[in-house]
């Protein structure tokens, strides 16, 4: 390979990885963990062509990319996915109510520790 035809491969290279950075491209692992779907999931998808994928370099070699955007719609389409994700998000909603309710059984408490300690 001549060094034209690498500074021309490099500067495609380049031109890619930039428009990866400004696009909602992520990894397998990634996309998994936002949107509940197994990575197994989501390379029997791209496999299938049912999402587009890629294959960039990464820190340890190659790593496919797929458009978090395209899984996500993919997932709501799913009802078995998107009821998980509803119990995930009833399940976080609870957490809340609980975290608030016992926010405000403290400030009770704290206001009946006061007023036992000044004897009204």
């Amino acid at each position: 390979m001549s060094w034209d035809d690498r500074l021309d491969q490099w500067d495609v290279e380049l031109e890619l990885a930039s428009r990866l950075e400004d696009s909602d491209w992520v990894t397998l692992q990634e996309a998994s963990s936002r949107t509940g779907v197994s990575r197994a999931a989501l390379r029997t998808w791209y496999r299938a062509d049912l999402i587009p994928s890629r294959l960039v370099d990464g820190p340890h070699g190659p790593q496919r990319l797929v458009p978090l955007a395209m899984v996500a719609a993919r997932a709501e389409e799913s009802p078995r996915l998107r009821r998980s994700g509803e119990r995930r998000m009833g399940a976080e909603a609870q957490v809340e109510l609980l975290q608030h309710r016992i926010a405000e059984l403290e400030a009770r408490v704290a206001a009946l520790e006061r007023r036992e300690a000044t004897g009204r």
